[in-house]
């Protein structure tokens, strides 16, 4: 449904251990019912735990596995003359970090590990080496606009 106006953008403020953004948006991603601290407790010990594991910086880990999971290319469903087609689009910056957010919290949501901080560690130091969940969902959506190609003179 058409709004009258586009959304406001928020302002995102900087988390208070790496002063970063895109931690917070992933931070409010996690978030289940408000409980905003818990997922922070979260996210900041899986961080401890990248750190053990790999021994890298784990801001690095987490910023390498949002580029490796942000597709560059999705389907919309655009209808014309009665039929529905999946049209290829190019998705703009912000829709791909808030995609590649989402899809990470996801994947870490579905492996099978014990605790919620060792998920989370796990998937992001999978995504940040290409693979696991998040990155195989990016493929899919990748190769579903590649295989409807053929219907890309129907963007507008």
């Amino acid at each position: 449904m058409a709004r009258r106006r586009r959304a406001e953008i928020r302002k995102v403020e900087p988390d208070l251990v790496y002063s970063d953004t895109t931690v917070t948006s992933y931070i409010n991603k996690m978030m289940r019912e408000g409980k905003k601290n818990l997922s922070s407790r979260i996210f900041y010990g899986a961080c401890r735990l990248i750190q053990e594991r790999s021994g890298q910086e784990p801001l690095k880990v987490f910023r390498q596995a949002v580029d490796n999971v942000k597709p560059r290319i999705e389907v919309k469903s655009r209808r014309v003359g009665g039929a529905t087609y999946q049209v290829p689009v190019e998705v703009s910056p912000r829709r791909a970090q808030s995609l590649s957010l989402r899809w990470l919290v996801a994947a870490s949501d579905s492996r099978p590990e014990r605790t919620a901080v060792e998920r989370v560690a796990g998937e992001l130091l999978d995504a940040a080496a290409g693979r696991g969940g998040a990155v195989k969902k990016k493929d899919d959506v990748e190769r579903m606009a590649e295989a409807n190609r053929a219907y890309a003179h129907y963007r507008w």
